[in-house]
């Protein structure tokens, strides 16, 4: 048998244009198309220096790196290298020759540790980004809706110190403080003696290994240990997130909620546009219904499911009269006003005399000197306002909204972009990662959104 020699087709040299092997249909052709990034240069330009050191790297590439690490979920800034220099599609996006090679990894990473370190360029290049949406009419500004989910921290959960820390005051007790002075007031009652500042402390598992990150236990199912919080907000129209705001795993939901849509609002004008607002069980407390209310905001907050002593009554089925400012109980008797108290809870309690012949006692109370007692919020009209919103036909839609916005968001960035854990340790470097996929998941959107309307 002739041996036929057969040239070995890896050594051949061919002419080839990068413009023919991408595909037509290909992501990033439609976000070049789509999309203009020069804006990158006037964000960073303060960061660069005009005369000194040698030609740095272009920004508007470097962040067009960025991008393509965060829209197909490569967490390794070396293998992003890689990626880059095997990628064909990645090449042509970034307009580098099949002759030369990526940036190197390292540029990256001093960039972000270095020269962005410690500025807003993130959030700008985000919010520049949010703009874009804004003015291809992609955000409405109408119904904004907004979770959290949890990122597990770069951190060993067996690695912590257990530390004595100070409770922090939450941000409306001024407000509540005086809610409650003017409450006692208008029921004849005297303002109460001012309090003594007493140091309230509680103790916190610390990680040794990220210390910014916080301990979680939930008891819902989730996991334990030491994650992150990645609190979002979308706007209902075309899912484009408007904010990202990342703290500690052990921070409650509703502490940074109204702080941040008030944010939102001054930032991009949402102001005169804004009407609803939805959101999940953990936001159901009286200073945000409130707040939401003076706001004139349509808030729909889900229910939370009540659990009364067993044996009891539930407390619905004592009715409130507003016009006498009393409760009524199942055998028609009254409770009547008390006092306020320092936590802003109104008390209103029944006669004991009248009680302990009643029937319904042994359901009623279990106190030894026969008295109920139920309080009421000072704000309790606004979480009835949320309350009745809820059970509205709006208020029903609105809530089906979250499934198919805020957590669809949520489970693209985690599936599909790697936000399921932290790669970075730290507060201020989990914001840039929260920042950099949302902002990656609104180009991919803006693009789609675009090369559809185009056609």
């Amino acid at each position: 048998m002739q041996y036929t020699f057969q040239p070995d087709p890896q050594l051949d040299y061919e002419l080839v244009c990068l413009e023919h092997v991408v595909p037509e249909d290909h992501l990033l052709r439609t976000i070049a198309a789509h999309l203009d990034f020069s804006f990158i240069s006037e964000k960073v330009r303060p960061y660069y220096s005009q005369t000194h050191g040698r030609p740095s790297i272009d920004p508007v590439m470097l962040f067009k790196m960025l991008f393509i690490g965060y829209l197909y979920g490569i967490r390794s800034e070396r293998q992003l290298e890689q990626e880059i220099n095997l990628n064909l599609a990645y090449r042509w996006f970034l307009g580098i020759g099949l002759s030369k090679k990526a940036p190197d990894h390292s540029t990256i990473s001093w960039n972000r540790k270095y020269r962005f370190a410690g500025t807003t360029v993130f959030q700008d290049i985000f919010d520049e980004v949010v703009r874009i949406a804004m003015d291809n009419r992609m955000v409405a500004g109408r119904v904004l809706i907004t979770d959290s989910t949890h990122l597990k921290a770069s951190a060993n959960k067996r690695k912590h110190q257990v530390q004595v820390v100070e409770r922090s005051p939450q941000a409306y007790v001024e407000e509540l403080e005086k809610a409650i002075e003017a409450d006692r007031r208008n029921h004849g009652k005297k303002p109460l003696a001012k309090r003594e500042e007493v140091t309230e402390t509680k103790e916190i598992k610390v990680s040794t290994t990220d210390p910014e990150s916080g301990y979680m236990v939930r008891c819902d199912g989730k996991p334990e240990g030491f994650f992150y919080l990645d609190h979002r907000t979308v706007d209902h129209k075309f899912n484009i997130i408007t904010d990202v705001h990342v703290t500690a795993g052990n921070l409650h939901d509703s502490v940074p909620y109204v702080g941040r849509l008030k944010h939102q609002v001054d930032k991009f004008g949402f102001g005169e546009t804004l009407e609803a607002v939805a959101l999940d069980a953990g936001y159901l407390t009286a200073p945000i219904c409130k707040a939401l209310q003076d706001m004139n905001v349509f808030a729909v907050i889900g229910g939370r499911a009540y659990t009364p002593v067993k044996g009891l009554m539930k407390k619905w089925q004592f009715k409130y009269d507003s016009e006498k400012n009393v409760y009524r109980c199942p055998e028609k008797h009254e409770l009547k006003y008390s006092t306020t108290n320092r936590e802003g809870y109104r008390e209103y309690k029944s006669d004991p005399k009248i009680c302990q012949n009643c029937p319904l006692l042994a359901s009623c109370t279990r106190s030894k000197n026969k008295q109920k007692v139920i309080t009421r919020h000072v704000w309790e009209d606004s979480k009835e306002w949320v309350r009745f919103n809820r059970l509205s036909r709006s208020g029903k839609y609105l809530y089906r909204l979250r499934y198919q916005t805020i957590e669809r968001s949520f489970a693209d960035a985690k599936e599909l972009h790697g936000l399921r854990y932290c790669r970075f340790r730290g507060k201020a470097k989990v914001q840039e990662q929260a920042l950099m996929t949302a902002t990656a998941q609104n180009i991919k959107k803006i693009a789609l959104h675009l090369a559809k309307k185009a056609k």
